[in-house]
């Protein structure tokens, strides 16, 4: 994920990151299975989802954080 798709996820409300959040882990869940079945051409590109996975899931958290301020 590039600077620049980071600071767009940034800007988006709960319910953007919630469907963005899903979105990802639909990619993952079919990458696995193509990694599971020997058609998944690059691996690397699971540990790069789970990163992606991982930067909104504290974007989400960050934004929880700053509205119970």
């Amino acid at each position: 994920m590039k600077a620049s798709e980071i600071r767009k996820i940034r800007e988006m409300n709960a319910s953007e990151l919630s469907e963005k959040l899903a979105s990802l882990k639909k990619d993952l869940f079919f990458l696995r299975m193509q990694h599971a079945t020997n058609q998944l051409d690059n691996p690397v590109k699971i540990a790069e989802v789970k990163r992606d996975i991982a930067r909104v899931k504290t974007i989400i958290r960050e934004q929880q954080i700053a509205a119970a301020k």
